[in-house]
């Protein structure tokens, strides 16, 4: 048995990402900045709640199951980079507040990179549009 798969911390569990799901979007719905957001888009949040459950098992621990298009979905919602700051904030802050400090840490990165390719999307579009930023 490897080092690795001999510390616990290593793997990322699916208990885990539902607490973090749990607890970070609780947090998102009373947010004053972006909890409006999703109060329009988001008409029933346990059905939300596992798709994103299912989103993280996929993109952290390689589960099949989800299907979706996030970007997409995304790209329909007029968001501005201060909307993808807040949002990261408040993910970084739940991550290192409810799982082991490399468990936050893979999961902060990876929120980061999604979110940077979300945000190059989203201005590219603008772009070609000519739709300017609110």
């Amino acid at each position: 048995m490897s080092l690795l798969m001999a510390d616990s911390t290593f793997q990322v569990t699916t208990e885990e990402i539902s607490r973090l799901v749990d607890t970070f979007y609780a947090r998102v719905r009373v947010d004053r900045f972006i909890g409006p957001i999703f109060d329009r888009e988001v008409a029933d949040w346990p059905t939300h709640l596992e798709l994103l459950k299912q989103f993280w098992g996929t993109v952290m621990l390689g589960m099949p199951g989800f299907k979706g298009n996030p970007l997409e979905t995304h790209l329909n919602l007029l968001l501005e980079p201060e909307h993808f700051e807040r949002w990261l904030e408040l993910f970084a802050g739940t991550a290192k507040e409810v799982l082991h400090e490399a468990h936050s840490e893979r999961f902060i990165a990876k929120s980061q990179r999604i979110a940077e390719t979300f945000q190059r999307v989203i201005a590219s579009r603008k772009s070609e549009t000519g739709l300017q930023p609110a």
